[in-house]
């Protein structure tokens, strides 16, 4: 069971002053050194373009964290393949897979937060059209020495080899759903691992799009691949202090987001029925490892991702969230999952 975390690049603050953008870039280094000192897997960083968060350069970002890193293995949480070039993230990625030493690794997405469309000139008409084609070129890039290869939403290849070479076979590249069976599918139709992003109501409700991906997998031929969850929390030494920690910085993001996106406006009640139950991994580490565990085991993880960072989160919280992570909640993980296994 890997256990590790996930930044979007979200701004911190420290004495009530909100870091700079440049300030919060070099506190994620030093959050992602933090991680690996105390034995987490997996550092990822999601790619947004928006005020107040600062992933926008992924691969620029995690080759600063390679460089002052040797063991965690670095990824994306999520690369956004549907408005970035496969040739150019090919390159990008294989470069950050040799300065790392191989701990490079992907989760790649068609985006929930559409901003970079327009950004970059795309159309979000084509949304399906280009992550489908974007997709089947950038696994081709991975697993064929050279690629010929032509569609509608870029330049055709003929008999193109890229340099830096990948490891042999590509780079770990997951597909990350939010909820369509479709996705769910098409990460199985090409052999990739599965990441669920489930940011809110019960994760079981998932259990269907696992059992979906384990169905067509055999059906497509592929061997049982990696299943993992992404979700929000923060930890802290009392259930308390976690939940009240949590419910003072996570309130305005989810109300702008309700305005924006059309849902619910949050409220305590719905908000401690997501800690009780649903997405939410907030609380102490006995907690936190025992939903941890629990998920596991309903959804056939052999991966947990939590996204720590939420905007103007003190940078003491973070880096508590990070320690006990680590130091307490992912030994705690693996001693109640030995002693009642997921099914994997």
């Amino acid at each position: 069971m890997e256990l590790g975390l996930n930044s979007f690049g979200e701004v911190a603050t420290d004495a009530d002053r909100v870091l700079s953008d440049a300030e919060t870039v070099r506190l994620i280094v030093d959050e992602a050194r933090l991680a690996e000192s105390v034995g987490l897997d997996d550092f990822s960083i999601g790619e947004h373009y928006r005020e107040g968060h600062n992933d926008s350069a992924t691969p620029v970002l995690l080759a600063a964290i390679a460089t002052a890193t040797q063991r965690i293995r670095l990824g994306t949480s999520v690369t956004v393949l549907s408005t970035n070039d496969p040739v150019r993230l090919y390159q990008e990625f294989s470069t950050l897979d040799a300065v790392s030493n191989g701990r490079a690794q992907l989760v790649l997405g068609r985006a929930s937060a559409t901003e970079s469309f327009p950004l970059f000139g795309y159309d979000l008409a084509d949304y399906e059209q280009l992550f489908e084609e974007k997709l089947d070129l950038f696994v081709r890039l991975q697993r064929e020495d050279s690629v010929t290869w032509s569609g509608t939403v870029r330049s055709p290849l003929s008999d193109q080899r890229l340099h830096p070479r990948m490891r042999q076979g590509g780079i770990p590249t997951w597909i990350g759903v939010g909820g369509s069976p479709g996705s769910v599918v098409r990460a199985a139709r090409y052999g990739l691992p599965l990441m669920l992003a489930i940011i809110g109501g019960r994760p079981q409700r998932f259990a269907g799009h696992v059992e979906l991906y384990l169905k067509a997998l055999e059906q497509y031929g592929h061997a049982v691949q990696p299943i993992g969850q992404h979700s929000l929390g923060l930890i802290a030494d009392t259930d308390e202090e976690a939940v009240e920690t949590w419910w003072q910085y996570w309130e305005p993001v989810v109300t702008a987001l309700a305005r924006e996106r059309g849902f619910y406006k949050p409220d305590r009640k719905r908000y401690e029925a997501e800690l009780d139950h649903g997405a939410l991994f907030v609380g102490s580490p006995d907690t936190v490892a025992r939903k941890i565990a629990t998920m596991a085991r309903d959804l056939r993880l052999s991966r947990f991702d939590l996204k720590y960072d939420i905007m103007r989160l003190p940078r003491q919280a973070r880096a508590r969230t990070i320690e006990l992570l680590g130091r307490e909640v992912a030994p705690r993980v693996r001693e109640l999952l030995a002693k009642e296994p997921a099914h994997v």
